[in-house]
C-alpha cells in the first residue's frame, strides 16, 4: 500500500505535467517488454522483432537488469524535471548521466540487495565510471528510438485527452475530486491518497505539492519514487481501451501476426466474423464445437474485438471496428480513444 499524505497547502499545489516524461516512458516500456499486459501485446511482439533486427538483444538485457519489473528500480533513472512540454529524451538523459557517484552507489546497492553476484556492468554504473555511463546513454537512446519514439504520436494523443479531462475535473470540482477519480487502485480518504502498491510506502508531501505525470506505458497502478526526499511525483496510467494496435512499420505485411497474438483458432474466428455469424454457423464454418466457438467469441468480446447481438432466440457475432483494424494491420482510427 502506498499512502500519500497531503496538507491543505499541498492540495493547492497539485500540478499536471503537460506530457509524459521520456525517461519514465522508457523504463515502464521495458517492463511491458519483459511481461506485457494484454493492452501491449501487439506492441511487444513488434518491438521485440524490431530490437532483434538491429541486434539490440544484449542491450535490452542490460537495461532490464538495471530497471527490472519489480518493486524497486533505481530512482536516478527517472529524474525530476524531465516532463516538459514535449516528451523529449535528451533532457532526462542528460540528468541521468549527470547523477553523482554517491547517488549511483546508493541506488544500485538497493537494487542488488540480496543478490549473490550482481553483474559487472551494474558495479561499473555504481562506481560512476565514465565508459559505463556513456554506454548506458547510448543504449537508452537506441532503445528509446526503436521502442518508444515510433509511437510518440499515439501516446501523446492518448495522454493529452486524459490530462485534459482530469484538469477540467480539478477546475470544476477541486483537487480532491480528481484524486478520488484517479483510478480503480486509488482511494481518496482525506487527507490521504491510498494506492494499491507492491510494497508498503508512505510519502509525506509536507507542503511540497505533487506533480502528476500521465503515462502511456504505466499499467495496473500509479507509481512514485522510492526516496521520500526527492521532489514528489505520481506517474499514473492514462485511461485506455482493452487493446492497442500500433501503426505497422512502412512496408510491413498486413496484420500484426494474428496467429501469434491470439492463437490460430481465435484468429480464424476473428477473420470469419467480418460477416455476422451465429455461434452454430461459426462453429460449423470452422469445424469446432459450439462450446469452443462460444468461448472464443466471449474472449474476443471482452477484448473489444467482437460485438454480440441477440435476435430472438439467435445470437449473432460480428467484428467491431477495432477487430477489423487488427485483422488489417491497424490504422490511425484505431487509436481514437485508446
Amino acid at each position: 500500500m502506498l499512502r500519500i499524505c497531503f496538507t491543505g497547502q499541498d492540495l493547492g499545489r497539485v500540478r499536471f505535467a503537460q506530457q509524459p516524461d521520456a525517461m519514465w516512458e522508457t523504463v515502464l516500456s521495458l517492463h511491458q517488454l519483459v511481461r506485457p499486459d494484454p493492452f501491449f501485446a501487439a506492441w511487444c511482439r513488434r518491438t521485440r522483432a524490431a530490437l532483434a533486427a538491429v541486434g539490440s538483444g544484449h542491450e535490452v538485457r542490460m537495461l532490464t537488469a538495471l530497471a527490472p519489473r519489480a518493486s524497486y528500480f533505481p530512482d536516478f533513472l527517472t529524474p525530476a524535471g524531465g516532463a516538459g512540454a514535449e516528451p523529449v529524451l535528451h533532457a532526462g538523459l542528460d540528468m541521468v548521466l549527470s547523477t553523482g557517484r554517491d547517488r549511483l552507489r546508493a541506488d544500485i546497492a538497493r537494487l542488488v540487495e540480496g543478490r549473490s553476484r550482481p553483474s559487472a556492468w551494474l558495479d561499473e554504473i555504481a562506481s560512476g565510471r565514465v565508459r559505463a555511463l556513456r554506454r548506458l546513454g547510448t543504449v537508452l537512446h537506441r532503445y528509446y528510438g526503436v521502442a518508444v519514439a515510433p509511437h510518440a504520436a499515439a501516446s501523446a494523443a492518448c495522454t493529452h485527452r486524459d490530462r485534459q479531462r482530469r484538469v477540467r475535473d480539478v477546475l470544476q470540482h477541486g483537487s480532491e475530486s480528481m484524486l478520488a477519480n484517479l483510478g480503480p487502485t486509488c482511494r481518496w480518504k482525506s487527507p490521504v491518497l491510498e494506492i494499491d502498491y507492491p510494497v508498503e510506502q508512505q510519502l509525506h508531501l509536507e507542503g511540497r505539492g505533487l506533480t502528476i505525470i500521465p503515462s502511456f506505458f504505466c499499467h495496473d497502478h500509479p507509481i512514485t519514487l522510492a526516496l521520500p526526499e526527492l521532489p514528489p511525483v505520481l506517474v499514473y496510467p492514462v485511461a485506455r481501451k482493452p487493446l492497442w494496435i500500433p501503426e505497422p512499420a512502412a512496408g510491413a505485411a498486413d496484420g500484426p501476426g494474428l496467429d501469434e497474438l491470439l492463437g490460430a483458432t481465435r484468429a480464424a474466428v476473428l477473420h470469419c466474423l467480418g460477416v455476422s455469424h451465429s455461434t452454430t454457423t461459426l462453429a460449423a464454418r470452422l469445424r469446432i464445437s459450439t462450446t469452443a466457438a462460444s468461448r472464443h467469441t466471449a474472449a474476443l468480446r471482452a477484448a473489444g474485438l467482437v460485438a454480440t447481438e441477440r435476435r430472438g432466440v439467435c445470437v449473432r457475432h460480428s467484428r467491431t471496428a477495432l477487430g477489423t483494424a487488427l485483422v488489417h494491420g491497424g490504422h490511425s482510427s484505431v487509436l481514437e480513444g485508446v
